[in-house]
């Protein structure tokens, strides 16, 4: 089978197409024919050796996969060849063929298909949980969700107006990506590209501020987050796309009660009743229609490389999938 791997860290160029074999099962696992990859900020972390968590060479990244099921192993029960699924792989998926334990799997409904199902897991549940587990929100409150059009902005925007958000305000870099992220119920855009924009966002609250921001930059871009944060409010890093490391004085959380939290989805992974109890929940609203999944790009396997030059690059709104 074929499938992206690279051998050193570095720029998206050491991404290479190799021939390895289809993996075989071990007990308790299922064999899965790729239908669709998400490609994700932490593909790219990994690949430049910047993940939280060593990354061993040679490595296949991927970790958000949509297929169909084509071997099993004697003893499951509960799949069978043929059945719809998607899953969180911790790796590896940037393949036509990978093997998976059967408690880490999850049945397609039969109202989404394999770009939806492959968009939405490691994003969604990203948006799912830096929202209500970390961010710990409340019905009523305020919102600030950066990078809105992008895959975890499209979704939380959107959960966080499904869950009764008093106002979400959307921002992103250009006025094409604050109309998607308007479009799908954010109350205010602004464009983070203007040097004022924390100034916009605190006008936008009539100067107390918003209860949650969702921020992965860092840096400058996470001082400004912090001031823009109401009295008790909470602001949720999940991510450093910057690649800055940021310094500030604790001592200004004080000033409104305010306070900074940081968000790993392995770490929500490790709790599968939490786990799964969200995953089946984000896969019903999908199914149901209440969550619009946004595809920006459907790149093929073999052209992984281009894909983490547009993700990088900024060059996209919503998810972006590899198509083996």
């Amino acid at each position: 089978m074929k499938a992206i791997q690279f051998q050193e860290y570095g720029t998206p160029d050491v991404l290479q197409v190799v021939d390895i074999p289809v993996p075989t099962l071990k007990p308790g696992e299922v064999l899965v024919q790729v239908k669709a990859v998400g490609v994700n900020f932490a593909d790219t972390m990994r690949r430049r050796n910047r993940y939280l968590a060593k990354t061993p060479l040679p490595y296949i990244p991927g970790s958000e996969v949509a297929g169909v099921i084509t071997e099993v192993s004697p003893e499951i029960t509960q799949f069978r060849v043929g059945d719809r699924v998607v899953a969180l792989t911790g790796g590896g998926g940037y393949a036509e063929y990978v093997t998976l334990p059967e408690n880490a799997v999850f049945p397609i409904p039969e109202q989404v298909d394999f770009d939806q199902a492959a968009a939405l897991l490691l994003q969604g549940l990203t948006a799912y949980h830096v929202l209500r587990t970390s961010g710990q929100f409340s019905e009523g409150e305020s919102v600030l969700v950066h990078a809105a059009a992008g895959g975890v902005g499209t979704l939380a925007v959107q959960l966080a107006k499904l869950w009764g958000a008093g106002k979400v305000i959307a921002t992103a870099s250009s006025s094409q990506k604050l109309e998607l992220a308007l479009s799908l119920g954010a109350d205010v855009g602004v464009n983070y590209s203007a040097a004022d924009w924390n100034d916009q966002v605190t006008e936008h609250t009539d100067g107390k501020g918003v209860d949650i921001v969702l921020e992965m930059v860092g840096g400058e871009f996470f001082q400004k987050s912090i001031c823009c944060l109401a009295t008790f409010g909470r602001l949720v890093i999940y991510g450093r796309a910057g690649a800055e490391t940021t310094q500030f004085d604790p001592s200004v959380l004080m000033q409104r009660n305010t306070s900074v939290v940081g968000f790993w989805l392995t770490r929500i992974m490790q709790r599968p009743a939490m786990y799964r109890e969200s995953v089946r929940e984000l896969l019903r609203y999908v199914a149901e229609g209440t969550l619009q999944l946004i595809i920006g790009e459907r790149v093929p396997l073999t052209e992984a490389s281009r894909a983490h030059e547009l993700l990088e690059g900024r060059r996209t709104t919503g998810k972006v999938l590899l198509i083996p």
